[in-house]
């Protein structure tokens, strides 16, 4: 059954009535959290990013929400208690640890609870105005059962489950477009028939070893702007077509960029906010709610990961409201 803001949502993009235009940003002091010095993630990016869409006007003070501590049976919906019990009491052993890359606390497990239900909250923005953004998330490689690769606890999948739950969705697409594949999601969304998980990385990127999404589209090293979008193009418009999704998560990693030093593509700024258009143009044009989660961007200059992750606000701004 149709939401009402959903169908509030449907006479707005018709009749541009019902709703008043606000983009709405997840953000908390929490998500800039301290790391060990020349730790390889770039942690300033939660603080600067803020700051420039203010500088800007892209953003301003009432753009911003700052999401509560999620709920633990949300948590529980798309991870194992097992491992949330684990992780909740700092019970992971040194391996595990290792394999999240970074130093656990229970600073750093708040600050994965209060993502998600960013992402949470974005959704339910979406479904007013269109588009909501989190200015983290898109935690990926987080299983049901472990994380990996930056991710403790899977956001994007939290959330779907959060809406599928409230019968505010009944069909989902998950699109991810950072560089490296959405395993966990892929994992933890296996037997999800009413969630449609596809992603487009790097084919001989991080993860060694994929799981098998919904879609997967492997790109080569060195993939340039005019393939990719080509790619994108190709694939998108005909999965919102067969799945007909309701509901929409993006995940806009921007280490697809050429200067990335995990990417290992060659995809410009200019290619990169080319691509946030065509995803945010199809969404307006089907009359899609889409929550955005960040995902990761890892080029040596904080310039040039700001920036990109900039432009995904910006165009956001741009189309829908």
């Amino acid at each position: 059954m149709k939401s009402y803001k959903q169908s509030c949502l449907k006479t707005a993009y018709a009749y541009n009535i019902c709703l008043p235009a606000m983009l709405k940003i997840a953000w908390s002091p929490i998500y800039a959290h301290p790391l060990p010095e020349g730790h390889r993630f770039p942690m300033m990016k939660y603080e600067l990013l803020p700051q420039q869409l203010l500088y800007e006007g892209t953003a301003t003070q009432e753009n911003f929400f700052s999401p509560e501590p999620l709920t633990e049976k949300y948590i529980l919906r798309a991870h194992e208690a097992t491992y949330w019990e684990k992780l909740k009491h700092q019970n992971l052993s040194a391996k595990e640890i290792r394999r999240t890359g970074f130093p656990l606390s229970e600073q750093l497990v708040e600050r994965e609870i209060i993502i998600a239900q960013g992402t949470i909250q974005c959704a339910l923005f979406a479904q007013q105005y269109g588009v909501s953004l989190n200015v983290a998330g898109g935690t990926h490689h987080a299983f049901t059962d472990r994380g990996e690769g930056f991710c403790l606890l899977n956001d994007i999948a939290i959330a779907a489950y959060y809406l599928l739950d409230h019968q505010l969705a009944e069909r989902i697409l998950v699109v991810d477009l950072d560089v490296h594949q959405g395993n966990g999601t892929a994992q933890i969304f296996r037997q999800e028939p009413r969630v449609f998980t596809f992603s487009m990385h790097g084919a001989k990127n991080y993860p060694m070893y994929k799981e098998t999404s919904d879609l997967d589209v492997g790109l080569e090293d060195q993939t340039t702007d005019t393939t990719y979008l080509a790619l994108l193009q190709q694939h998108l418009p005909k999965l919102i077509k067969a799945q007909k999704p309701d509901f929409i998560f993006y995940l806009s990693g921007v280490d697809i960029l050429a200067t990335d030093k995990l990417g290992r593509l060659a995809v410009s700024q200019r290619g990169c906010k080319e691509r946030d258009q065509f995803v945010f143009d199809l969404c307006k044009t089907h009359q899609i709610p889409v929550a955005v989660s960040l995902g990761g961007g890892y080029s040596p200059r904080l310039y040039d990961i700001v920036e990109a992750h900039a432009n995904t606000f910006r165009v956001a701004q741009e189309i829908f409201f």
